[in-house]
């Protein structure tokens, strides 16, 4: 599981606000929130760096968590 989702609506930023800073559509992130796929590695860099970007301060494992759960407080 991710925490895209999570993070992004606890930054206050707009799932539109997040796929166009990515440049996709917001079909795309919808399934990648959703889980009904999977981003790639580079995919996934892409969407923390756009969280970045849009002031959610986030890693890789906050975004999506090694063990697949919630990310270590």
């Amino acid at each position: 599981m991710n925490r895209i989702s999570q993070l992004r609506a606890e930054g206050g930023v707009s799932q539109v606000a997040l796929a166009e800073a990515l440049g996709w559509s917001q079909g795309r992130l919808s399934n990648y929130e959703s889980g009904r796929r999977v981003p790639g590695l580079a995919d996934s860099r892409a969407i923390v760096t756009a969280l970045n970007s849009l002031g959610v301060i986030c890693s890789l494992d906050d975004v999506f968590p090694p063990d697949g759960g919630a990310a270590a407080a």
